[in-house]
């Protein structure tokens, strides 16, 4: 008889440990307490306009391969990917940066801005490729048990990049700040500021620059679609709107969780759910992590996202639009230094209609901003609207046309709405920082030191924020989970 594996929650990580726990033979079922399955990565539709809730950008195409591959799958049995051209427009004061589908092109741009910077580019990317090689196909796909497992050859004669800073590498080899921005902009995925992150992280530049920036026709909830309808053909049950109440531990062992009042038994429980919330679910003793610990941990940033429907549609913006017409130094420093809301935000404006015609009505965009801003800050409706006018305002001047009045209809999410919605700690959008100190055996650990078969996934655990991280997460702790 197989053994039974409840998978609380249904993000990218609880998806890939429920299909590669049912690989293995387990009889897998999974608890989501929303009304439809995906997490963060939850999309809505409204008069013909298709939202993706949380992640938008889809980098390392490979992971996701690898994914559905592990399973004799094909991630285009499942949906079409479409590589973007550009990948993203900069815009600052005075200039945009518009970042093309290749390295020739980059170059060249980059070439416009600093004479003499391709060549330098160029070598600084071809270090980042050798780091993603060295970081996906090796560190990341260990567990985070021991340090011993960042101790090779390639680690080893790496080392001064884990003492190095992102900022100190590229501020050695460039000197324009527009420049400086572009190069510093991927690390924030993984949630700190590019002067706390190891300049070994440059591997991000390379996922950037050298795999490109593409997207799921549909929109990013297609790889949720595609994941659950990989697991239900795997055997998994998935059951929606069925919060958790307790995980169940009985002598030690976890056996269950408790849902309206009822107890589900199982002989194994991950935990996709935020990890903080997840360790709320057992009795005190049970806990491995105190609130002092989670209070002192850096966590990567929320958000305050604004989903817009444009009834026209809109020049002189991509796919993907950033705004750094604004200190980035000093944004950064009100989200991780001394908390507070930004006076005056970088953000981030995302119109998938540009590219994907199925994702708005025909001669309509479908509009997503987003300004990051540190977790557990006071979040009320007054806010929400006086900074969706502050960046309109800006983006309908460096974009040069007006939008106020072509807005059919809008949608804010916020602080509240990540505890509400995910249960997440203060809020947080991203999860835990990958800073040097929160990397790989430091960061929560995938199995509980308390509680025998209790496992967590994720991006409070190992190896982080970000949807391919969180793929690998699901499985890792299935591997684990078959090593017990």
């Amino acid at each position: 008889m197989s053994k039974k594996a409840v998978v609380i929650g249904s993000g990218f990580s609880s998806l890939s440990a429920a299909c590669y726990l049912a690989k293995q033979g387990y009889k897998v079922s999974i608890y989501e307490k929303n009304n439809t399955l995906g997490g963060r990565a939850r999309q809505f539709t409204k008069d013909g306009f298709t939202f993706d809730m949380g992640p938008s950008w889809y980098w390392m195409p490979d992971i996701f391969d690898n994914f559905f591959n592990d399973f004799g799958k094909k991630r285009s049995d499942y949906y079409q990917l479409d590589k973007l051209d550009p990948a993203y427009k900069i815009f600052f004061t005075d200039d945009v940066i518009t970042i093309g589908d290749c390295m020739d092109k980059i170059c060249l741009e980059f070439e416009r801005i600093e004479k003499g910077s391709s060549e330098l580019l160029r070598k600084f990317i071809a270090k980042a490729q050798d780091n993603y090689d060295i970081a996906i196909n090796k560190i990341v796909l260990r567990p985070g048990n021991s340090p011993l497992e960042l101790v090779s050859k390639d680690t080893i004669t790496r080392i001064d990049q884990f003492f190095k800073t992102i900022s100190d590498e590229v501020r050695r080899r460039f000197k324009n700040p527009k420049l400086i921005s572009t190069l510093e902009f991927p690390v924030l995925f993984l949630g700190a500021k590019p002067s706390n992150t190891p300049s070994f992280y440059s591997f991000m530049n390379y996922a950037d620059f050298g795999l490109g920036t593409w997207h799921p026709k549909g929109g990013m909830y297609q790889i949720i679609h595609a994941m659950s309808s990989l697991a239900k053909e795997l055997g998994v049950s998935i059951h929606v709107n069925s919060a958790v109440e307790e995980i169940i531990v009985t002598e030690g062992k976890a056996t269950g969780i408790t849902i309206a009042s009822q107890n589900i038994a199982a002989d194994i429980v991950v935990s996709g759910a935020d990890y903080h919330h997840s360790e709320s679910l057992l009795a005190p003793q049970y806990r491995q992590y105190s609130e002092a610990y989670w209070e002192k941990k850096v966590f990567a940033p929320s958000s305050l996202l604004f989903y817009v429907a444009i009834d026209k549609k809109l020049k002189n913006v991509s796919h993907h639009n950033l705004f750094f017409d604004t200190s980035f130094e000093e944004h950064a420093k009100e989200i991780y230094d001394h908390p507070q809301w930004p006076k005056a935000p970088l953000f981030y404006a995302n119109f998938p209609s540009i590219t994907d015609d199925t994702m708005a009505p025909y001669g309509y965009e479908t509009g997503f901003f987003l300004i990051p801003i540190a977790p557990g800050l006071t979040d009320t409706p007054a806010l929400r609207i006086q900074y969706f006018n502050i960046i309109l305002k800006r983006f309908e001047k460096l974009t040069d046309q007006k939008v106020s009045a072509n807005i059919l209809f809008r949608e804010d999410f916020c602080i509240n709405d990540f505890i509400e919605e995910y249960n997440s700690y203060k809020g947080n959008a991203y999860g835990m920082a990958n800073t040097l100190m929160q990397t790989a055996f430091l960061r929560p650990k995938l199995k509980s030191k308390k509680v025998a078969n209790l496992f967590f996934t994720g991006q409070l655990t190992v190896p982080g924020p970000g949807v391919p991280p969180a793929l690998i997460s699901g499985k890792l702790v299935s591997e684990l989970i078959h090593d017990n």
